[in-house]
């Protein structure tokens, strides 16, 4: 794989550098944000490693602003950084993993071996469509009625998911397991939050509503109620 390493601390990035080459990776380094965003930015990584805490721009805006820009290559957050609220922080920002300094570099490697054999999410299927809401999956654009809609990288995922499973209840659990990656339950209301700011843009304002609350079970997107 060709590996990006976004990390200010010089010693972790060259151990991390050192270790994944002796295992035939190609890595890049970067030693803040500014300059991890602009190599990222230009593609051809197959993974990321990003420090939170960097100089110029921290992880959570380099991520963030790739993903905004439709970088797709899986991010695994390296921090000191180990709560909760900070591991929601980072995957709410488009993360795929999170390791917590002091960390063991097997369990990087496995964990990047885990995201390289990940599926990729795109197939032959190209747009969605749930009566007047459509999804572009290749411009990553959605409108409702003719009207664009703008949505946060998170947002997209979680209405993709959604759309794809159209008529059918989608659990929370299912949700933070496709949408945040999540196998185990934050205790937060992430999923609740996300859904509610994304009804607010594709229902507001609309005739007919198309997200709706299973009460005890999940969510739907139908045009029936």
């Amino acid at each position: 794989m060709k590996i990006l390493v976004i990390e200010d601390d010089a010693a972790t990035a060259a151990y991390l550098a050192n270790g994944l080459r002796e295992l035939g990776h190609v890595v890049d380094v970067a030693a803040d944000g500014r300059d991890g965003l602009m190599l990222a930015a230009g593609g051809g990584h197959d993974a990321l490693i990003v420090d939170r805490m960097l100089p110029g721009l921290d992880g959570l805006g380099v991520v963030k602003t790739l993903r905004g820009a439709g970088v797709k290559a899986p991010v695994i957050f390296l921090t000191a950084l180990g709560g909760i609220d900070d591991r929601v922080a980072g995957l709410e920002a488009g993360g795929d993993d999170y390791l917590v300094k002091p960390f063991a570099f097997a369990e990087l490697v496995a964990r990047l071996q885990a995201l390289a054999r990940r599926p990729p999410i795109t197939g032959e299927v190209t747009s969605l469509r749930v009566a007047d809401l459509e999804m572009d999956l290749l411009r990553r654009t959605v409108s409702r009625a003719g009207r664009r809609l703008e949505l946060q990288p998170r947002e997209f995922r979680l209405l993709e998911v959604l759309m794809r499973n159209a008529g059918r209840v989608v659990t929370r659990t299912m949700l933070l397991e496709q949408v945040w990656d999540f196998h185990f339950d934050p205790r937060t209301n992430i999923v609740e939050t996300h859904v509610s700011r994304l009804r607010a843009k594709v229902d507001r304002g609309q005739a007919v509503e198309l997200i709706h609350t299973v009460r005890g079970a999940g969510y739907v997107i139908r045009e029936a109620p």
